[in-house]
């Protein structure tokens, strides 16, 4: 079993194949934290974070509804391999939500953001190391050309913000999804255009705040944590 990390692009199935899509992600994900180790505390961070969270929720969520599900079809311990990493998911969700508390520059800032790199990393290495190479051995690679084009197109279509209370699981997440985009994505479009004109910034930031608050309310929906389990969710 090789490492993602060691192979090259043709014993990942080709551009098309889900091995592939996730090592590119993974090596952009590792040049967000080299540039968040570097980031001064403040604009520069902020900024680098919410690269980093474009990236990693709409990737987690992918791998959520469309990746874990088949490893837990095609592999005898596929129910434990995703479980570990949808606790590491989990976490990433919850210290991104407890940043939003923490002033710039506090050492308990400093402290989540250390914590939040840690997990991200140990994330990567146990998919690109374990999980996807089992993934890789047990189906064709015409199959994993399949989950690449399913996998991109949930991606594009997904949450890009911290939810930590909605199931790491169909059908929660899946439940979750349509409302929490529109939300999300909705968001990211107010915030992008109070930095481009920034006398708009207060509207912009009022209705960014009117739009997580109906998010959290959509999040506690009960029906949006079913198929979860109990010990992804420590509250």
């Amino acid at each position: 079993m090789t490492s993602l990390a060691d192979q090259d692009l043709d014993s990942l199935g080709g551009p098309l194949s889900i091995l592939t899509r996730q090592k590119r992600d993974h090596e952009r994900l590792d040049r967000l934290l080299h540039r968040l180790d570097r980031s001064a505390p403040g604009v520069e961070e902020q900024t680098t974070l919410q690269a980093i969270a474009r990236l990693v929720f709409p990737h987690a969520f992918a791998e959520e509804s469309v990746l874990w599900p088949e490893a837990r079809r095609v592999l005898p311990d596929g129910e434990a391999l995703t479980l570990q990493v949808e606790q590491e998911h989990q976490e990433v969700n919850e210290l991104w939500t407890s940043l939003e508390d923490l002033p710039p520059g506090s050492p308990e800032r400093a402290e989540a953001l250390a914590r939040l790199t840690t997990v991200l990393r140990e994330d990567v290495r146990d998919e690109e190391d374990e999980l996807l190479p089992r993934l890789q051995e047990a189906v064709g690679v015409r199959r994993l050309r399949l989950l690449g084009v399913a996998w991109e197109a949930v991606r594009r279509t997904a949450p890009t913000r911290p939810h930590p209370v909605v199931s790491r699981r169909p059908p929660g997440n899946a439940l979750a999804a349509l409302t929490l985009t529109v939300l999300d994505r909705s968001r990211d479009v107010l915030e992008s255009g109070a930095r481009r004109f920034p006398h708009l910034h207060v509207q912009a930031s009022r209705a960014s705040d009117g739009l997580a608050a109906v998010a959290g309310r959509v999040e506690h929906a009960g029906l949006l944590r079913r198929g979860e389990d109990p010990s992804t969710h420590r509250d």
